[in-house]
């Protein structure tokens, strides 16, 4: 959504706007900070880190975390405000376009002098508009013992092919493994729809783009998505629900099918481990999102980040320089470090990254170690949340009815959508 458009919400998203905590005023001549968190699985861990903050530097920092899918528009309601955020976050080159008239050039921050590789800045022109904060992963989280008891390993699966068998395999043999289905159920509702018509539709884009040679496009073709269906029809055949049941899943739906034992496989990244660390380090497993490409053996996991810190440039001198000396107390402190590293358990691309204790990000790596060939998070490059959206419906649609006309439709939301909207944005 551009930014003119900000005026004409709905009374719905301003109703919910109000119900965002107000945000604590300084004293005259102290400057403050306003977090607005895109990832409610490390609200916690961020009040826990702006609180020990306060304490050091008597500055006051206030985070609040957005809900599941709701962060666009939680930010646009909360920039509308005299107390807008003063830290906020875009998920890459597309998400951007509608704030960049409210970043601060971060070129000659202290922050940015401690990445590690200018790769994970955010420019437009010659300004540093924004900077990645966590490299992440994502992939088909396992449970190796379950998997185990069916009578397979990871290492068993090594393509698409050997993933339907082992999937299919494990649904026919259900009640004998003791599980409810292979996958977890892929809710649909907005607090877990994400893992597929972004994070799934990550892979098609993929490929087509590295058959194409470029890392952007305003006319997909879609080239990989009968690979798209295949990979589909494999997690709505597979859960632990009917897939007439989708569309009423929510993601701790998914978690709990995961934590409990009742499923084998969730698609998830390295930033759910907290969650689902009960099921015990040695029982974690990650694989490579496999869709039936040739080559797909040596394909990885999913690695990289739509996670970009930006700091408003319309709040006061203040507060910016506050929001600033918060960021890189945030990279550089040891309390701030061990807090994104450990208790958050992201790999962070600045200098003083510690290895994480989450076991998925060091079983992910264990992929680049042995030489394949991560995928890239190519899904900062689509067009609009409203493309996403047409696409989640669109899916929704087909579980429900996995019919060819209603696959048609997810290909015309695919399509004929990231055209429609790629040429909106400009």
């Amino acid at each position: 959504m551009k930014m003119k458009k900000v005026t004409a919400m709905s009374m719905a998203v301003l109703m919910a706007a109000t119900m965002i905590p107000s945000v604590p005023v300084m004293a005259d001549g102290g400057g403050k900070v306003y977090y607005l968190n895109f990832k409610p699985e490390q609200d916690e861990a961020w009040q826990n880190l702006a609180k020990a903050y306060t304490e050091e530097t008597g500055t006051d920092v206030t985070v609040v975390t957005a809900a599941s899918g709701q962060y666009e528009t939680t930010l646009q309601s909360e920039m509308a405000k005299s107390d807008a955020p003063t830290l906020f976050q875009v998920n890459g080159p597309v998400g951007l376009k509608n704030w960049k008239d409210y970043c601060y050039d971060l070129k000659d921050a202290d922050i940015t002098k401690e990445l590690t590789s200018d790769a994970y800045e955010l420019k437009d022109g010659d300004a540093v508009d924004g900077i990645a904060y966590v490299i992440e992963s994502y992939g088909l989280i396992t449970n190796k013992t379950l998997l185990e008891k069916a009578g397979y390993t990871l290492d068993d699966i090594k393509s698409f092919d050997d993933l339907k068998k082992v999937a299919d395999d494990i649904q026919a043999r259900k009640d004998e493994i003791g599980v409810k289905g292979a996958f977890t159920s892929a809710g649909m509702d907005g607090s877990s729809d994400w893992r597929f018509k972004t994070h799934l539709a990550n892979l098609p884009i993929y490929y087509e783009y590295k058959d194409e040679g470029i890392d952007n496009t305003d006319a997909i073709k879609g080239t990989y998505l009968d690979n798209y269906r295949q990979i589909w029809d494999l997690y709505i055949n597979n859960a632990t629900c009917k897939p007439t049941e989708l569309s009423t899943k929510t993601a701790d739906d998914a978690t709990a099918d995961f934590v409990t034992g009742d499923a084998v496989f969730y698609q998830n990244g390295t930033w759910e481990y907290n969650n689902i660390k009960d099921v015990g380090d040695d029982n974690l497993g990650i694989l490579p999102i496999y869709i039936g490409v040739e080559g797909e053996e040596d394909q990885g996991i999913c690695t990289g980040t739509e996670n970009y810190w930006c700091v408003n440039s319309k709040a006061s001198e203040d507060d910016i320089q506050a929001t600033l000396d918060f960021m890189n107390w945030c990279v550089t402190s040891d309390d701030g470090v061990k807090a994104m590293c450990k208790d958050m358990g992201f790999t962070i691309p600045f200098k003083k990254n510690l290895k994480s204790d989450n076991v998925l990000v060091n079983e992910a790596n264990k992929y680049t170690e042995d030489g394949k060939t991560p995928v890239s998070w190519n899904f900062s490059t689509m067009p609009s949340e409203e493309w996403k959206n047409g696409v989640g419906s669109a899916l929704t649609s087909y579980a429900a009815d996995p019919t060819d006309a209603n696959w048609a439709k997810v290909t015309t939301a695919f399509v004929d959508g990231w055209a429609k909207e790629a040429a909106a944005a400009k």
